[in-house]
């Protein structure tokens, strides 16, 4: 990193900085987020760290005004390691909570000493490290913005103990549970032993386009099972067995969502807000995406018109892939009723008050046994649709097992009724492949033509390749501008 810059950017409290690095203070042994509203530094009593685990791995404390805990999770590199990509997603749903590096090195396919070896080239510490950065940093959070007790607290941000857990505070931020919650005045009172009510902020960079978001979405909501509003996303949920509901809605001032949980289990936590968090792509860093998408000049003036453009995500990728498969060649709103056809045959019911929702999403134990005939479906669907089910039930990790991205859509196009299209747009919104690109795409064909010159899709792959690594915001940018509703995008 530059310091000079990463210095400029900290006197201006620039918020497009926020999440790329961090500001070590030698004098203090603290470290700030670039928006800081404390009086700068001196440039000679600063370092500037790429993550925040960097930050407490060379032994600074998070700052208590600025929270660093509220920061977006951009990673600190540059989209040159997917594995890296990968992992942090992993260890942000809590899978070290109760496993070790050797079996994420495993779930990721490649040798513990590599994997460490790109952890520390990448993010500047290990994997433990960052995973007890998550783990501090959302606990700091629950303590500020709830009531739950400081137990609840412990297992929700994924220690093993409330032994573990207070020391663990001590050590990294030289205060106790109590001391942190003393600081702050929690919004509302809340309950134990569960996530009731549950409301805390989700950070971003800017910009962001919440609308352009809700555009999207409020056509594909799924019956029964999400609600979209100008103001609001509303969803059901079912992990680990039990079912709840959240909601999302913009905030007034800052640069932040705020999630309302209603779960029973309180160590689902991290993974609702990680799957918050990539349903409305907030981890992206979308000032270095954008600056570099615009050397193209048909992408150039689509990002100054609305430069907030994020890859919409999706709750889990055996629903977005069932919905993949039915939007095929048919407008939004006719794959829109046909699963709604599905959720109401095959989906559990839900009744989480008024809140217009209904249903859970069925398992794809469900859909595997399923006799989907009769709700209008083609043959070749519902074969598609049951096979799918059928692979996902025997083999829950089915979508984490390619390597890379060229693997996961010859994995996805082996299935019968999926081809590179429905694949590419799989992974952009559900795996979070930024360099996923649906070239075939007849909206995208029709975007990029020149005159009466509509370029090929192999045409298109080519001239792609100035976007790379970040294809797939490049799409969403095309897509964004009013289309025929004519494909499932």
């Amino acid at each position: 990193m530059d310091n000079e810059i990463c210095y400029r950017a900290v006197l201006a409290r620039d918020p497009r900085y926020d999440g790329r690095f961090f500001t070590a203070v030698l004098t203090t042994g603290i470290f700030c987020r670039p928006i800081c509203p404390a009086r700068p530094p001196k440039p000679e009593n600063c370092r500037f760290m790429p993550t925040a685990a960097a930050a407490q791995a060379a032994g600074f404390r998070p700052c208590l005004r600025c929270r660093p805990e509220l920061s977006p999770h951009l990673p600190g590199w540059r989209g040159t390691s997917v594995t890296v990509s990968k992992a942090l997603r992993y260890i942000s749903e809590g899978f070290l909570n109760d496993r070790d590096v050797p079996q994420l090195a495993d779930r990721l396919g490649i040798g513990e000493r590599h994997f460490r070896r790109l952890f520390q080239k990448h993010m500047g510490t290990s994997p433990q490290k960052v995973s007890l950065t998550r783990r501090l940093l959302m606990a700091k959070q629950l303590l500020s913005e709830s009531r739950l007790s400081i137990t609840d607290i412990a297992y929700a941000a994924g220690f093993q103990s409330t032994r573990r857990f207070n020391d663990a505070l001590r050590k990294n931020f030289a205060l106790s549970p109590k001391d942190i919650r003393k600081k702050f005045t929690a919004p509302r009172p809340g309950g134990t032993g569960e996530t009731s009510g549950l409301t805390l902020r989700l950070a971003y960079s800017p910009p962001f386009d919440w609308r352009s978001i809700i555009r999207h979405l409020t056509p594909r909501a799924i019956p029964g099972v999400e609600q979209v509003t100008e103001d609001g996303y509303t969803r059901s949920m079912q992990l680990n067995g039990k079912n709840g509901w959240c909601r999302v809605t913009p905030h007034a001032d800052r640069a932040t969502l705020k999630a309302t949980i209603h779960f029973p289990d309180i160590t689902c936590i991290p993974l609702i807000l990680a799957r918050l968090r990539t349903i409305f792509d907030l981890d992206a860093n979308i000032a270095v995406i954008n600056d570099h998408l615009s050397t193209d000049p048909d992408l150039a003036w689509r990002i100054r018109q609305n430069p907030g453009i994020r890859v919409i995500g999706a709750w889990d990728p055996f629903e977005l892939t069932v919905r993949a498969i039915l939007g095929q060649q048919v407008t939004v709103a006719a794959a829109t009723t046909l699963i709604g056809r599905i959720v109401n045959r095959y989906g559990a019911a839900f009744d989480p008050g008024a809140t217009g929702l209904s249903n859970i999403f069925p398992t794809p134990d469900a859909l595997a046994r399923a006799d989907l005939s009769g709700l209008g479906i083609t043959g070749g669907r519902i074969r598609a649709i049951t096979t799918l089910a059928q692979a996902v039930a025997d083999d829950p990790d089915f979508f984490d097992r390619s390597k890379d991205l060229d693997g996961f859509i010859r994995q996805m196009c082996a299935l019968p009724g999926i081809g590179p299209w429905t694949a590419h747009y799989i992974a952009m919104r559900a795996l979070r492949e930024a360099d996923a690109f649906p070239a075939s795409d007849l909206v995208l064909l029709k975007r990029m033509q020149k005159g009466d010159k509509r370029p090929t899709a192999k045409q298109l792959e080519i001239i792609s390749e100035n976007w790379r690594p970040w294809r797939a915001y490049a799409a969403m940018y095309l897509w964004n501008v009013e289309h025929d509703d004519t494909t499932d995008q």
